[in-house]
C-alpha cells in the first residue's frame, strides 16, 4: 500500500468502488469528512492515478452477450514479436473482456464475452485460430459465476 494514502484515503476509495456516482457530500458522509476536503482528495487520488476511471457495470445478459468464456491460449512461438502481435490482436477484439499473460502450461488466459456459441465459435474459428500468433486454443464455457468483481481489498477501509 502506498505511504501516500492515508485512512481518509482508502475510506474514499473503498466507497467509491462501490459507488462511483457519490457527489462529494454523500461521500463526506459516508466517512465522516467536509465535502471540500473529500473534493481535494478524490481530485488528487484521480491525478496520481489511484482513480483511473469511472464506469457503468452494465448486464451482459440484457446485452445479448449470454455467454461468458475463458480461452486459454498457447502462442505459435515464444518471442517478442509474436507477443507483440497477439496483444495486438486481443486489444482489438471488443469480445475479450480481460486478458492475461501467465507462467505455466498456457501462455495467456482471455476472458470473452459472445453471443451464443455461433458467437463463440465464430470468434474462435475465425478470428483467434487463423492468427499467425496462435498455436493452440482451448475454451471453458462458464457455467456459473460464483462471484463478480467488487472492487480491490483496502485495508484500513
Amino acid at each position: 500500500m502506498s505511504e501516500q494514502l492515508d485512512g481518509f484515503d482508502l475510506k474514499i476509495l473503498a466507497e467509491l468502488q462501490r459507488d462511483g456516482r457519490l457527489t462529494n457530500i454523500e461521500l463526506s458522509e459516508r466517512i465522516s469528512l467536509s465535502a471540500s476536503q473529500c473534493s481535494r482528495r478524490r481530485t488528487r487520488l484521480e491525478a496520481e492515478g489511484f482513480i483511473r476511471g469511472y464506469q457503468a457495470h452494465l448486464d451482459p445478459d440484457r446485452l445479448g452477450l449470454n455467454l461468458l468464456v475463458v480461452i486459454s491460449v498457447t502462442l505459435a512461438t515464444h518471442n517478442r514479436d509474436n507477443a507483440r502481435r497477439f496483444q495486438q490482436l486481443v486489444n482489438g477484439l471488443p469480445e475479450v473482456l480481460e486478458a492475461y499473460a501467465l507462467t505455466g502450461e498456457m501462455d495467456y488466459h482471455l476472458k470473452v464475452a459472445t453471443r451464443g456459441l455461433a458467437g463463440l465459435s465464430r470468434f474462435v474459428n475465425d478470428v483467434l485460430l487463423p492468427h499467425e500468433s496462435v498455436q493452440h486454443v482451448k475454451t471453458s464455457i462458464v457455467l456459473n459465476t460464483l462471484k463478480h468483481f467488487e472492487g480491490y481489498p483496502l485495508s484500513g477501509s
